[in-house]
């Protein structure tokens, strides 16, 4: 078909190139985003006296019918056209005549998908924003439920000290409120409107960029034309806030993973987010976490794809840059996908506290707790690591925990040992002694749930 900007050829493109060249495949993606732009731009040129207040009325209505067939189904975004700005303004021209040929008055594709691709950018960080935000309230009311799950804490995969289930689930929570953050940080950031920078050097219309901006909900006009169409920043921070996302949920998944194996049995996942072996009927696989981990380095990718893209382009816009979308669409739904699931998963999954309650006294967590002990009564640290060290040595040796051995026992290693050291090391002694700011004890936590909570109902407003 002919092009839009055909009049300065005298031949067709070449059909190889010109489905090499077209973008229609995927940037039919932002069809709603592009009308929506368009109606604020005539809106615009109507207030500047570009165009009449009848052309005006009949554009919009125009536009508006097409937003709603696309919307209903009724009118297919067909591949004969080269990209998104063209079926959009050649079905209108089809539709009202004479006055759609307007439509494009005091603009280029350049600004034009400059501004698609932040609106559409825009409202994927809303939602990516919503999902964190219903995935903080379910880490918050495991939180609430658990300040009281006794359960190993973990270095290098060794149990380390005894922690509660709502501290870990609160490490977590500082993870993704940190996603969050930086979600706004680039709202805030991007949140400018390229539309009337034209394809670099602005119009000679007198657009009112200012008044644009308002009615697509920017902060305001971009402050120069050849970076607002040569502008991808806003697109390589929210991959790698995507990808930093993703890394979080893949922490998160390794550790449902190996909760989930027969030999620490802390959680049972849902029937809904597992599946079962085609061969082996008792397997009950953690699938879920399992393709979370595995999509992860999908998410990388469109990451460095998009800087690799952008890191030789010249000033301003380059064809190059029309690879700044699929990738990222996918990187987009992937990483959508992946919380939503998660956070599903995580509300349904059971933990087995008596079994968790079990591995941290079975791992020697109060070891510290004991050396403390003796601290506390005049023996230096060093000393008391040692001491320490021969009893946990000598529970190997009797297949015991600390909490199982005698007074007898305890006093033959160290005669400072009195009937006391069972109480200094039950693991709940062990946690709520542990009262600092961001420890796992109960009053400590509580205070912090407070603060979560706080948190979630003031963040109603964010990216609202």
């Amino acid at each position: 078909m002919a092009q839009l900007w055909g009049g300065r050829f005298t031949k067709e493109t070449d059909k190889l190139v010109y489905q090499f060249n077209a973008s229609i495949s995927f940037d039919r993606k932002f069809y709603a985003q592009d009308i929506r732009g368009s109606m604020a731009h005539v809106k615009m040129l109507a207030k500047q006296g570009i165009l009449t207040k009848e052309e005006k009325e009949q554009i919009l209505s125009g536009l508006q019918g097409i937003l709603e067939d696309v919307d209903a189904g009724r009118l297919e975004i067909s591949d004969k056209y080269e990209d998104i700005h063209s079926f959009v303004e050649a079905t209108l021209i089809d539709r009202i005549g004479e006055a759609g040929k307007k439509l494009h008055t005091g603009r280029s594709r350049n600004d034009q998908v400059a501004l698609d691709m932040k609106l559409y950018t825009r409202d994927e960080i809303r939602e990516v924003d919503g999902l964190l935000k219903e995935l903080l309230k379910v880490l918050l009311t495991i939180m609430k439920e658990n300040t009281e799950t006794f359960m190993p804490g973990f270095t290098h995969l060794q149990k380390a000290q005894p922690i509660t289930l709502a501290h870990h689930m609160g490490a977590y929570f500082e993870m993704f409120r940190r996603d969050r953050s930086r979600l706004y940080d680039i709202y805030e950031r991007m949140n400018y409107c390229p539309l009337g920078s034209g394809a670099l050097a602005g119009t000679t219309y007198p657009l009112d960029r200012a008044y644009t901006a308002e009615l697509l909900e920017f902060y305001g006009p971009t402050r120069n034309s050849m970076d607002s169409v040569a502008d991808r920043d806003y697109l390589i921070e929210f991959l790698a806030a995507l990808s930093t996302v993703m890394m979080h949920l893949s922490r998160f998944s390794e550790e449902v993973i190996l909760w989930n194996s027969n030999e620490y049995q802390f959680v049972e996942i849902d029937d809904a987010y597992s599946t079962g072996s085609s061969i082996m009927p008792q397997k009950k696989n953690p699938d879920i976490a399992e393709l979370v981990r595995g999509k992860t380095g999908r998410v990388y990718g469109a990451l460095l794809s998009l800087l690799t893209t952008m890191k030789g382009i010249p000033l301003a816009y380059n064809k190059d840059m029309q690879e700044d979308k699929e990738w990222t669409f996918d990187a987009m739904d992937t990483a959508k996908g992946c919380i939503a699931l998660f956070t599903g998963m995580l509300r349904t999954m059971k933990f087995r506290r008596e079994r968790m309650e079990d591995s941290a006294k079975n791992g020697f967590t109060n070891a510290t707790d004991a050396a403390d002990y003796l601290v506390n009564r005049g023996v230096p640290f060093r000393d008391a690591h040692g001491i320490v060290g021969q009893l946990v040595l000598y529970c190997i040796e009797k297949n015991a925990a600390l909490d199982d051995l005698s007074l007898e026992e305890y006093r033959a290693v160290s005669p400072v040992f009195e009937e006391d050291i069972y109480d200094a090391i039950s693991l709940k002694t062990c946690v709520e002694k542990r009262m600092t700011v961001g420890a796992p004890g109960q009053a400590a936590m509580e205070k912090v749930i407070a603060v979560y909570e706080d948190y979630l109902r003031d963040s109603e407003k964010t990216l609202a």
